[in-house]
């Protein structure tokens, strides 16, 4: 049995009349709002209004803050911190240690390898850490608190005024920093710095 020739071609599109009026054309859907810069988030933390507006807005700062840009290095920086739960801080480090190989500019793994050597009653080399986050991201307010913390522990209280003062700087709706400025500010704004 045999086919006429134009039964075995592909099908055309049937052309549409020339008067005919043109399909519409979807509008564009609107793009997603685009993610806040850090230097965005900041200037908001820096206006908010209260306490838990500052709050979120520092939730969002901390996000950003915890990725490195490397899968494995915030798998790393994860793993760490289940060992800090669990009170294994040699692993804490050690792996740590293993995303700052890696990650050597990240502020955020500095910050947290202070707060192991601080369980650790490591101050020096909290401190240390500190310093080289506070170097790397001079607006890491959780940095700032915790260096507060060791000065104060260390009864330096004229630095720790500072440390305390650059956070609100940041973060000015920290309510518990606030007390200590407040608390703190009579009793070193009288001696020499």
């Amino acid at each position: 049995m045999s086919h006429p020739v134009g039964a075995q071609e592909p099908a055309r599109p049937k052309e549409a009349p020339r008067d005919a009026p043109k399909e519409q054309t979807q509008p564009a859907k609107p793009n997603p709002p685009r993610a806040s810069s850090l230097d965005e988030l900041f200037e908001r933390l820096g206006k908010a209004q209260s306490e838990r507006e500052a709050s979120g807005i520092a939730t969002l700062i901390e996000r950003r803050f915890s990725r490195s840009g490397s899968d494995t290095a915030d798998l790393l920086l994860s793993r760490a911190a289940e060992a800090f739960g669990k009170k294994d801080f040699p692993l804490s480090i050690e792996l740590i240690d293993r995303v700052l190989a890696l990650q050597p500019n990240w502020a955020e793994a500095w910050y947290k390898r202070a707060t192991v050597f601080y369980q650790l009653d490591d101050p020096v080399g909290a401190m240390a850490d500190l310093h080289r986050a506070l170097k790397i991201e001079p607006r890491h307010f959780n940095a700032w608190t915790g260096l507060g913390h060791i000065l104060m522990a260390s009864d330096d209280k004229a630095r720790a005024l500072q440390a305390y003062r650059k956070v609100l700087e940041i973060n000015p709706q920290m309510d518990d920093v606030k007390t200590i400025v407040t608390r703190l500010s009579p009793e070193v704004d009288g001696q020499d710095l």
